[in-house]
């Protein structure tokens, strides 16, 4: 053999001790063969004789931080880069859309009215629901219209310079931070991959399992450093450095995102489809159900518009108001003397048995979110609500999903979902790293050596009841981790029960 590819030959197996992840299947007996031991199983050996709650937790933490890194990783990984692009599509928006967006400064803005008719007369088969004036001096106005062919949940942007009127652009407009048609796609590939409600399913799904993975190798890290303070471990040398330095990268980069990817993944889920709903529900029981103000008209029929949740884009409005109208600009005075004093606006026009409603939006810190009803006829204030008035649950539900989507403190928010969403990318890709890097010879399973099964037999009876049953809640709560979890425990007990059948053939042999 050449000397050269002595030195470069793979060492044996039974030297890789890669302390974060594990194999499935190989049977323990075959490290006993070779007279070594990893940090894993001195660890292990050590807790097998005493009394210590993390000896029989760690063992079971590794196990659920592979199954989850691994089988929920490629998920995840959509999620992260789906995020990255849809949290830098903002400033995006900006330069594509700037024809629409921004105005040459004018010597003086003319009346809203005007500007809606413009809007009007530019789309004569367009309904106009809301209104958005211009908040900064190089902004165009826009008015919200349903009009034929706008897919629905949806509205047409027209945007109209407040200046001279002049129609500077239509585009489709969703949502309440009124996203334009590059932000709208990549926030549907976030969020269902553009299948609909099935592809709601993925996102659940990572959202259920983030904060798992994200907790459990905090977890993992807290345990390997008081381990290595009490001298209990020393560090393996024997490890390849490139294992060495990504494991190093993994861990120093997991524990600097681990509080915004917790927070990522409670946000995430307060508008999934299952689990949305039962946090949905406890809110509402707790009395922290998001307020609305009630622009019902006195004397408006049975059914009529309500005084439910009025959006920006006017959604569910039943037809155009019938009656007088002292217009928007007398709405929209008669609001600001009520105490509506931000330049972020959104008004909705008065529809059948509503009144006008204007509402601040401006999620800058401090926020202004206050809402005020005008009833058409006369231009006075039919309700008030505050946004100081909110309960504390509502206010932290607005405040999570507002940062979650990227429009709370505006370039601020939407830099920080950009590092969070590359930390996690790294994260994943340097996770699959260690495990290839750790990949399986012959007769071994699909990660290397394993952590001995059956270690939550040694947890005391105190801390295993609380642990089955925060499990079995956590399951029913969310319900896809419940599911997928219980998954990962049947292919575990079969990739055990393989592993048994091999090494019981291998003695036999």
């Amino acid at each position: 053999m050449c000397p050269t590819r002595g030195r470069l030959a793979v060492p044996p197996r039974a030297d890789d001790n890669l302390r974060i992840t594990m194999s499935l299947d190989a049977p323990a007996e075959s490290r006993a063969e070779t007279g070594t031991t990893t940090e894993t199983e001195r660890e292990t050996a050590d807790g097998a004789s005493s009394t210590s709650l993390w000896s029989g937790l760690r063992p079971l933490a590794l196990r659920v931080h592979f199954y989850a890194g691994l089988l929920v990783g490629p998920l995840l990984l959509i999620a992260a880069v789906s995020g990255l692009l849809y949290a830098l599509s903002f400033q995006a928006e900006k330069f594509v859309y700037r024809q629409e967006l921004t105005v040459p400064v004018g010597e003086r803005a003319l009346p809203l009215s005007a500007q809606v008719d413009a809007a009007r007369a530019a789309r004569p088969d367009g309904t106009v629901t809301a209104v958005w004036p211009a908040a900064e001096d190089d902004a165009s106005t826009r008015v919200l219209m349903s009009a034929p062919g706008v897919d629905e949940g949806k509205s047409l942007a027209v945007f109209v310079d407040p200046y001279t009127a002049e129609i500077r652009g239509e585009l489709p407009s969703y949502g309440s931070s009124g996203a334009l048609p590059l932000r709208t796609w990549l926030d549907e590939l976030h969020r269902d991959l553009h299948l609909g409600d099935l592809g709601r399913n993925y996102s659940e799904l990572a959202a259920s399992w983030l904060w798992v993975v994200a907790l459990g190798g905090l977890l993992l890290w807290l345990g390997r450093r008081r381990a290595a303070r009490r001298a209990l471990v020393l560090p393996d040398r024997s490890l390849p450095k490139g294992r060495r330095r990504t494991l190093s990268w993994h861990g120093s980069i997991g524990l600097w995102a681990v509080t915004g990817l917790v927070l990522l993944s409670a946000t995430g889920l307060t508008w999934s489809r299952y689990a949305g709903e039962n946090i949905g529900a406890v809110q509402d029981q707790l009395g922290g159900a998001t307020p609305a103000v009630s622009a019902t008209l006195a004397d408006a029929p049975a059914g009529s518009g309500g005084g439910g949740d009025h959006s920006e884009h006017g959604a569910g409005h039943g037809g155009a108001h019938q009656g007088a109208d002292v217009g928007i600009d007398k709405a929209l005075e008669s609001a600001r003397a009520a105490g509506i004093d931000s330049d972020r606006l959104a008004i909705t026009l008065p529809a059948e048995g509503t009144g006008y409603v204007v509402k601040e939006t401006d999620t800058f810190f401090p926020v202004q979110l206050d809402s005020v009803a005008v009833d058409p006829s006369n231009g006075s204030v039919l309700d008030e609500l505050r946004f100081s008035d909110y309960p504390v649950l509502a206010k932290l539900t607005r405040f999570g999903i507002d940062a979650h989507t990227g429009v709370f403190l505006g370039l601020a928010n939407q830099l920080a979902l950009a590092a969070l969403a590359a930390a996690l990318i790294v994260l994943i890709v340097s996770g699959y790293r260690m495990w290839w890097l750790r990949r399986p010879t012959k007769g071994r399973g699909i990660g290397g050596r394993p952590v001995p099964r059956g270690a939550w037999r040694r947890l005391p009876v105190t801390a295993l009841l609380p642990l089955a049953a925060l499990t079995a809640f956590a399951g029913w709560f969310v319900p896809l981790l419940g599911l997928s979890l219980l998954a990962f425990l049947v292919l575990d007990l079969a990739l055990g029960a393989v592993a048994r059948l091999r090494a019981r053939a291998a003695a036999g042999s």
